[in-house]
């Protein structure tokens, strides 16, 4: 919000521009006036950081009679000129935003003091409410005396599942967002909310009309010239209808707010938080805090209430991740788009679950599934922005075979700390250390610090090790994802919204794709991405992720590189020049010793194994009485190492050698890629590194040939 009011003072001097207070944000502007040395005055914008306000403030710059250049302001401040459309765009969404200026956001505190004044709503409401929800409490207190509760929970969650259905758009809502959360509800609860479907009847076409021409101050006519009577599509907010701009031609996906939404949902978060405070009170086996998520969730919902906040989210959204050629975000019509109306770029595309439709227009399921993990994993593990309603319908496949992104209001960050958290929890995991997974929940906010982890320990391992017996290309990840909500469920874990969400978009997509192809596996399609992370990516929290990897007991482990080299070539963004560069740059640190130590070692190894494989490899070639001649009469070999020995050197020297042939047949290998390294190797360190290498070497060598020339002659008894 700062950065558009930046540029409107800056870029666009000379036009109307507004200054705003956003509500959904923690600073608000203020206007003040300034008197230049010219006789002149401007409007300039500043801001204060402040608690979130329920209110907005407009403020309209009337712009001088004759605009100063694009490039010049006052003869002293100079600005780039923006192009045309650009510009015009933002102005746009500038007036967008003001028309957002006092968009409602959640408090608490004033939903309090509203209702509580209104004892006769509440009380009907709160009826309704509670003859549901208690009906279906007093059947689960029925299964727990009769000793059926677990046999039951199938049943009980179907009954939920309907339950929240009938009660309406807030229910709706919160019945998707628990089946998120591990948590609190077991498996056989998250499984069937998550087909919880907003399956609200329609409300009549012309108070959506008449919404869209009280929130654009303009007739139906005048902005369309064309738009379907009815709503083609139709949510538990709002409701969509298709229709083409009468300015440009364009065909624009036209969503409008359900009339009184916020009433509703406003007094039903009302209830469920005074529910939330007798959960936290009298039931002991929800060890979240249940108003906290209550407001949290509650917040998000209010959020998607603002449609040009969704407006706003899907141009962040689309400047992150559509640069990829498989992924499309519609654009954003800011001159249609108000708090209740939400004009964007109508998408011509079948859902992913409709497999059928796919495959008449002749799209692969998993192509677009890929594309889909690929950039779910970029959400959460690159940038930290992402989709945080991970729905079916929110995906559909375009005719280009392009993946389109739709509805963003409700989206959320992962937090830095977190994404790299992530990465080395993944990398724990492969290497079985659950210790270190254990203490990896602090990291990721799942346990505060004063909870001990080592009760945690065996039930990881008790899960884990079983599910790792799979590879990875058969690990199954809803597998995965519900046996770690059983671990989750038992103790006192409080999963984050980002990756309960994220978790769940995998899952979706995962179960989307078994049904082209019923050995998929989400965990298979994403290790490339993963690979690629680790070997390319600077972060200190990666690279030592990557040592601990690569390194154990002592000694490099070549297969472990091989197979993130495999798996990292198949990301289209993988670089080799990149792959070169992190364990360098640790390698030459000055708290880098101990692994110098190590690679000077395995440096000596390796040597030691292509000096010895080559010359075994020669001396098969030489006739046997050469052999008796020159290697002290022993015609059986030339070194004191064992058949297994030897092989495992070979083996050595050739999975070095494909390791280089992975390099080498990168896109982007060029033997420039090497300067950098000889560059990094003038330096002191780097010198004395090299020198420590050869001498070790030498040393290795040295004592094998040593041993060879000391032998004893073999005899024919041996």
């Amino acid at each position: 919000m700062a950065t558009i009011a930046t540029m409107l003072s800056s870029s666009l001097a000379g036009q109307p521009f507004y200054s705003f207070s956003n509500p959904t944000s923690s600073f608000s502007f203020k206007t003040i006036t300034v008197t230049r040395p010219r006789p002149r005055t401007r409007t300039r914008t500043s801001f204060t950081w402040l608690n979130p306000q329920p209110r907005g403030v407009l403020v309209e710059a009337t712009p001088p009679s004759s605009p100063p250049s694009p490039s010049v302001l006052d003869g002293s401040i100079k600005v780039l000129a923006l192009p045309e459309n650009r510009a015009d765009d933002i102005q746009a969404e500038a007036r967008a935003l003001a028309r957002a200026a006092n968009a409602s956001v959640y408090s608490p505190e004033l939903l309090a003091s509203k209702y509580g004044s209104q004892p006769i709503k509440v009380v009907g409401r709160a009826l309704q409410v509670l003859t549901a929800v208690g009906l279906f409490g007093l059947k689960l207190l029925v299964d727990q005396k009769s000793g059926v509760l677990d046999q039951n929970k199938r049943i009980r969650a179907i009954e939920l599942r309907d339950t929240f259905t009938r009660l309406g758009p807030t229910f709706v809502k919160l019945g998707q967002g628990l089946s998120t959360r591990p948590d609190i509800c077991p498996p056989e609860y998250l499984e069937e909310l998550s087909e919880l479907q907003d399956g609200l009847p329609t409300f009549p076409d012309e108070q959506a009309f008449e919404c869209i021409e009280r929130e654009l101050g303009l007739s139906i006519d005048s902005i369309f010239s064309s738009i379907s009577p009815r709503a083609v599509a139709a949510a538990s907010l709002g409701q969509v209808y298709k229709g083409q701009l009468k300015y440009s031609g364009k065909v624009v996906a036209v969503k409008v707010q359900r009339p009184d939404i916020e009433e509703a949902i406003g007094l039903d978060f009302y209830l469920i938080r005074g529910l939330g405070f007798l959960i936290n009170k009298y039931v002991n086996f929800i060890t979240s805090d249940v108003v906290a998520l209550v407001d949290e969730f509650a917040r998000r919902v209010f959020q998607e209430l603002n449609y040009v906040q969704e407006g706003q989210n899907a141009r962040r959204f689309k400047k992150l991740y559509a640069d990829k050629e498989n992924i499309f975000v519609p654009d954003v019509f800011w001159d249609y788009t108000s708090v209740k109306v939400l004009t964007m770029e109508w998408v011509d595309g079948v859902k992913l679950s409709e497999q059928e439709a796919m495959e008449r227009q002749g799209l692969k399921v998993l192509d677009l599934v890929n594309a889909g993990i690929q950039c779910s994993l970029r959400q959460l593990l690159e940038y930290g922005y992402f989709h945080a309603d991970p729905h079916p319908g929110n995906l559909l496949a375009t005719p280009e075979g392009k993946l389109a992104f739709l509805d963003f209001g409700m989206m959320s960050e992962t937090p830095e700390e977190a994404r790299y958290a992530i990465i080395g929890h993944v990398v724990h995991l492969v290497n079985r250390d659950y210790e270190a997974m254990a203490r990896d929940y602090y990291d990721l906010d799942f346990l505060s610090r004063d909870v001990d982890v080592s009760p945690i320990v065996p039930a990881l391992r008790n899960f884990f090790d079983d599910a790792l017996n799979y590879t990875v290309s058969e690990l199954n990840f809803k597998t995965l994802v519900d046996g770690l909500g059983n671990v989750l469920y038992q103790y006192p874990f409080n999963v984050p919204a980002y990756y309960a969400l994220i978790l769940r978009s995998l899952t979706v997509l995962e179960g989307l794709a078994l049904y082209a192809d019923p050995n998929f596996k989400v965990l298979a399609a994403s290790y490339p991405y993963f690979a690629k992370r680790l070997l390319t990516d600077p972060n200190p929290y990666l690279r030592d992720a990557l040592i601990e990897l690569l390194f154990k007991d002592g000694k490099f482990r070549w297969n472990r590189l091989e197979n993130l080299l495999t798996q990292g070539r198949k990301d289209r963004d993988f670089s080799a020049k990149e792959a070169l560069q992190p364990v360098l740059k640790v390698l030459l640190s000055a708290d880098g010793e101990d692994l110098r130590n190590l690679v000077i070692k395995e440096a000596a190894r390796v040597s030691e194994a292509f000096t010895l494989s080559t010359m075994s490899e020669t001396y098969r070639y030489i006739p046997h009485f050469v052999r008796t001649l020159v290697f002290n009469g022993n015609g059986n070999g030339p070194f004191m190492m064992s058949e297994t020995e030897l092989q495992n050197m070979i083996e050595l020297r050739d999975q070095v050698l494909r390791i280089w042939g992975l390099l080498q047949s990168s896109h982007d290998f060029d033997p420039a890629i090497l300067l950098p390294i000889l560059q990094v190797l003038e330096q002191p360190e780097a010198r004395k590194l090299g020198g420590r290498v050869v001498s070790g070497i030498t040393q290795r060598l040295a004592a094998r040939f040593l041993q060879q020339i000391l032998r004893v002659p073999s005899t024919a008894s041996e």
